[in-house]
């Protein structure tokens, strides 16, 4: 299992923004990390755009969006913007991209949210015709008709990972893509509903064995503050679960909010969850921080102890 760690969505101006990703990723790539998750927040800052910032910045470390949503630019612009960005990173990037949820796509853009498995169906077959390029996307489905000349191709293969919580997306996520990203899914989950789902139909389509990328909240802690952890998280990434998608996956698992999901006590126990996600069949980790402290200096020094400690962990899972 590679362990990677979530870089994004930080407070603050675009420069401060800016500024923060690229030291972020310079300790990620000076630590060892296998890969950078890139969050595309509805109000924060264009993950892409960072992926660029932060190719410029590194030579080794894979960069992933996790996730872009499709609604909200077509297939033939995204797939230009991911080429991009890939090429200022040197070729390191996985593109996670996923149809998001209701309360973005309809409730916050405006946009329709109509059978997100068949819409993501055909625009996976638009983008994957564009990312083998450089050469014309001749696609006409259900949903789009395109006829496009593009001069860019990818300076590698580019992944593209599924944000796939359902049999539905999952199914698709194995046909048609190299993987899936993961959020709100603990370890019965992924062992029982996602990878049984995603490699079978991938065996079917004749494709690889999918990529299963797993968000997981990490707190380093006392023992006796796992529980002040564990409502940490629930209050600062619990929104998360007012989604009717990721309500239903938590019913594939035992985690019944994102506290349940978090990694939280001393480095054996962390190493321990960390196991339990690697036997399950998670195939890459990718850790959101999470900081304990009562004022800020308190938060800034876990946060460092966290990583140190994650970094460290990440040796013995090569």
């Amino acid at each position: 299992m590679r362990i990677g760690v979530m870089i994004g969505a930080e407070r603050g101006d675009g420069a401060r923004k800016v500024a923060k990703l690229l030291a972020d990723i310079e300790w990620a790539e000076a630590a060892g990390m296998d890969s950078a998750w890139i969050p595309q927040v509805p109000t924060d800052f264009d993950a892409l755009t960072a992926v660029a910032l932060m190719g410029a910045r590194t030579s080794r470390i894979e960069l992933g969006t996790a996730v872009v949503p499709l609604q909200a630019q077509h297939p033939i612009a995204l797939a230009r913007q991911a080429l991009s960005a890939q090429a200022a990173a040197g070729g390191r990037l996985a593109l996670g991209v996923g149809p998001s949820h209701h309360w973005i796509i309809q409730d916050m853009l405006g946009l329709p949210y109509e059978k997100p498995a068949a819409y993501t169906r055909d625009y996976l077959e638009v983008l994957r015709a564009a990312l083998n390029g450089p050469g014309p996307v001749d696609v006409e489905n259900g949903t789009f008709q395109v006829h496009n000349p593009l001069d860019l191709g990818p300076l590698s293969p580019m992944p593209v990972l599924v944000a796939a919580l359902g049999p539905v997306m999952l199914k698709l996520a194995g046909e048609h893509a190299d993987g899936t990203v993961l959020w709100m899914a603990d370890e019965r989950a992924v062992a029982e509903h996602v990878v049984p789902r995603i490699t079978k139909a991938a065996e079917e389509a004749g494709r690889p064995a999918p990529r299963i990328v797993a968000g997981v909240p990490v707190c380093l802690c006392e023992p006796s503050r796992v529980d002040e952890a564990r409502e940490r998280a629930n209050r600062i990434l619990g929104e998360a679960e007012i989604s009717p998608n990721y309500q239903r996956l938590l019913e594939y698992g035992d985690a019944r909010d994102v506290g349940d999901l978090c990694a939280a006590g001393d480095e054996k126990a962390i190493a321990e969850r960390f196991q339990r996600f690697a036997d399950a069949g998670v195939t890459d980790l990718s850790v959101r921080l999470l900081p304990i402290g009562d004022t800020r200096d308190e938060l800034v020094a876990s946060k460092y102890r966290t990583r140190e400690m994650i970094s460290e962990l990440a040796k013995g899972f090569r």
